[in-house]
């Protein structure tokens, strides 16, 4: 589950600090946009380390209307902070949608994040001034599966009027948002297809609600574009659940009706989604769809290992980009490839490119060429002298205050932002200040970006050890593997939440938690005891248990349904057992994909820190066991989803 943090440990709640309740009050007439309270309130703030905050809510409540010299104030006496950053942005959409573009053009070239919106105003900005580079840049906007920012909405009714967003423009960004599953914008794009060709939207809607319905009922006109795009994406639709009854269709005489170039996007479609639900007729489908950019190469590269098509996920990967090619993941399976095919010495030159890094296809390269996982040595420890400049640099004494205030967003935003660029021993010496203020997710995150000057045991610090060990040994859980999953989970915040709603150490999901607590005859339990250690790790280290014995004891299968439920964790296993390492790389959701893989290296590297013996990676990921028949997977309500 991604989390968002949003609540504080109790540990930075024990210490109060007298103008809290005032800075809480302050942030409350911000929101609910009370100028009044906001005004009542903010002298009693002055020289307060937040006081930047109580100054940006106040310009920002007046923004619209705000003097120009009164804004550029506040960004030079706050210049190089994540607030001056933030400011420059509102202010910056403030100009562009009032029409003030010397300003904005004056402005920003001073703006140092990448801000979609902001972006497409400076394009705008550049159109209105008759420049035309700022089209190629409009492409990546256009080509992307999302609604455009005004800006670039703006610019595109420009183009469309200028007549320099043609038809096939039009139809190429409906497909993809079709294919993204984005219907509302794909209605929205309509406004750019030529009128003589615009879907009747009865009939979009129609095929939006059934599209297997209208496929078996249509009653298509192929001269007409209209009811071949809505074909294209009934069927584009409908393969979301079965792509081998709607590749039979397709194959059945329906694909005779449509162009060469319509055909081989179709077989790409359907071997796409073929690919991501391990279908192996996916790979004579990308065999039809000519020519493939790295990501759909990357799928039929995924399908030829699940196969175990050595030759072919040679081939789709040497058809990459060189910048994919170059990639961790297609280095190690490269390598794999080569090993499977004969060629030992070439793969240990792939492996070898790799081994070095702390990294899940690091550590998989280097179990390949034996190479045992030691720790790196541990760099000097920071002195007090630098933990004490850090602690003085304005924007972690401003992330910490904020921490301890329950204002987790804000802080992690300032804490991210200031630490970028900073040298190893800064980022050593800012880790040590978040670890003494147990704010363990910023201790972890920047120990882990370290280049040469090493910590691991900050890198995989082990809060609530105690009461985490306990729970794995009273669940036959290995103590490593737990450690793995919190650190994915939560990065030991007790208080983190996720928007999908699960919560605390082990972001159990209520409904999840009800049904443990439950089954485990748990008295006086209610949704806030989940901010409990103990209870949470309890309920979660139960749940953990239930997956993997449910998974025939497969932790990779087993973290899989952690993250996205074991009804789908259900679907991904395979008619015949499957290589861990394949079955992690081939699962269909990204955030999964990356979670599994982050888990198990969490657990290796752990079970080095904590001094036990460690397995090799490749040994812990072992063989996914074939689906059983009929799949003995009880349902639990609600179960966790992916966001």
């Amino acid at each position: 589950m991604a989390i968002l943090l949003m609540a504080a440990d109790s540990t930075f709640a024990a210490k109060p600090d007298p103008q809290d309740a005032a800075l809480l009050a302050a942030r409350d007439a911000f929101e609910r946009n009370n100028r009044a309270k906001l005004a009542q309130v903010a002298p009693q703030l002055e020289g307060n380390v937040l006081w930047p905050y109580v100054e940006y809510w106040q310009l920002f409540q007046r923004l619209p209307a705000a003097r120009a010299e009164d804004v550029r104030d506040y960004l030079s006496r706050n210049s190089g902070s994540a607030l001056a950053e933030l400011l420059r942005t509102d202010w910056l959409k403030v100009l562009a949608k009032s029409g003030r573009w010397e300003l904005f053009r004056e402005e920003y070239p001073a703006l140092s994040a990448d801000d979609p919106d902001v972006t497409c105003y400076a394009l705008w900005s550049r159109a209105k001034r008759e420049d035309n580079s700022q089209r190629e840049q409009f492409k990546t906007f256009w080509n992307a599966p999302r609604d455009l920012p005004d800006g670039c909405l703006q610019l595109a009714r420009s183009f469309y009027k200028a007549g320099e967003i043609g038809s096939s423009e039009a139809w190429a960004r409906f497909r993809m948002l079709v294919d993204a599953s984005l219907m509302g914008a794909a209605r929205r794009s309509m406004e750019f297809v030529p009128r003589a060709e615009t879907i009747d939207p009865k009939k979009l809607a129609a095929v939006i609600r059934s599209p297997a319905k209208f496929l078996r009922n249509t009653q298509a006109d192929y001269a007409k574009v209209a009811d071949r795009e809505l074909v294209i994406a009934a069927m584009t639709l409908a393969s979301d659940t079965d792509p081998l009854a709607v590749a039979k269709l397709w194959s059945g005489g329906l694909s005779e009706k449509f162009s060469a170039e319509d055909v081989r996007y179709v077989w790409l479609m359907l071997a796409m989604n073929g690919a991501q639900r391990h279908l192996p007729e996916a790979l004579g489908w990308f065999a039809k769809a000519g020519s493939l950019n790295d990501e759909q190469l990357a799928w039929r590269a995924r399908i030829a290992m699940r196969t175990e098509n050595w030759a072919e996920l040679r081939n789709s990967i040497d058809r990459m980009s060189q910048v994919a090619r170059n990639d961790a993941i297609w280095t190690y399976w490269y390598g794999r490839a080569e090993r499977e095919l004969g060629s030992p010495l070439e793969a240990d030159g792939y492996f070898g490119r790799i081994a070095g890094e702390h990294s899940f296809y690091g550590r998989l390269a280097s179990d390949e060429l034996g190479v045992r996982l030691r720790i790196p040595p541990r760099a000097p420890l920071p002195t007090e002298a630098e933990i004490a400049e850090v602690s003085a640099i304005p924007g972690l004494a401003r992330a910490l205050a904020l921490y301890r205030i329950d204002m987790r967003t804000e802080a992690t935003r300032e804490w991210l932002w200031t630490i970028r660029g900073m040298d190893d021993r800064k980022l050593l010496a800012a880790a040590e200040l978040a670890r003494r203020n147990e704010a363990w997710d910023r201790a972890i995150s920047t120990a882990d970006r370290t280049l040469v000057a090493h910590n691991f045991s900050v890198r995989y610090l082990a809060p609530y050890r105690e009461v985490l060990a306990e729970k794995a040994r009273s669940r036959d859980l290995e103590e490593s593997w737990v450690l793995g999953v919190v650190r994915q989970e939560s990065r030991f915040i007790i208080g983190a939440k996720s928007s999908a709603g699960a919560s605390g150490l082990m972001q159990v999901m209520r409904p999840t938690a009800k049904w443990a607590a439950q089954r485990m005859r748990l008295k006086n339990f209610s949704w806030s005891r989940l901010r409990e250690p103990e209870v949470n790790a309890s309920l979660g280290t139960y749940y953990l248990r239930h997956v993997l014995d449910q998974f025939d004891g497969s932790p990779v299968l087993a973290a899989a349904a952690y993250n996205a439920g074991p009804s789908r964790a259900k679907l991904w296993r395979g008619t015949t057992p499957v290589e861990g390492a394949i079955f992690a790389e081939t699962i269909p959701f990204v955030e999964t994909r990356d979670y599994v893989k982050k888990v198990m290296a969490n657990t290796v590297y752990y079970s080095a820190v904590l001094g036990t013996e460690p397995t090799p990676l490749k040994t812990r990921l072992g063989v996914v066991p074939a689906r059983r028949t009929p799949e003995g997977v009880a349902s639990i309500p609600n179960e966790p989803v992916v966001q």
